[in-house]
């Protein structure tokens, strides 16, 4: 296999470990929530900013899907176009969802802390339905790309990152 394939096929991997980070960072952030109420005090100001920083990363790696990696893929492989379209549509959705979120993040409390939680688990059941998906779609025509790019400009996280 040539070097060229080699790197080409660690593009699917690495979707799927940018992928298995972000539902770490999820779960992550339901258990912190869970925690805090339960009454496990810990600064609302940490527990707003992992969730906010979530909320960017995942926006981060959609729009990179969606501007660069759905893009590359839809010129070679014309076929995928309706799919990549729905997993954009899906963007989109959880886009809405993660507003709602950063909204209610602002005034953290227990009043709300239910809500928050309501729209984490909603997330959640989307997004494993939503990875599982492109993944299932997408990772066999990503191994046959050649240099489209690194993960880092296609998915918006680094692999480093994912795995760390």
């Amino acid at each position: 296999m040539s070097a060229a394939q080699n790197r080409a096929q660690a593009l699917g991997r690495e979707l799927i470990d940018v992928h298995n980070w972000l539902r770490g960072e999820l779960k992550r952030v339901a258990r912190e929530l869970d925690e805090h109420r339960l009454g496990h005090v810990r600064p609302v100001r940490e527990l707003r900013g992992h969730c906010l920083a979530f909320c960017r990363a995942l926006t981060a790696h959609h729009t990179n899907e969606d501007e660069t990696a759905f893009p590359v893929l839809a010129q070679r492989f014309p076929e995928l176009a309706p799919v990549l379209g729905e997993l954009s549509a899906d963007h989109q959705l959880v886009a809405e969802i993660l507003t709602r979120m950063t909204g209610l993040l602002a005034e953290v409390s227990a009043e709300n802390l239910a809500t928050v939680r309501g729209e984490v688990a909603g997330l959640s059941a989307i997004l494993e339905s939503h990875f599982q998906w492109e993944e299932r779609r997408i990772t066999a025509a990503l191994d046959e790309l050649g240099d489209a790019g690194s993960a880092g400009e296609l998915f918006g996280t680094s692999a480093v990152t994912a795995r760390g």
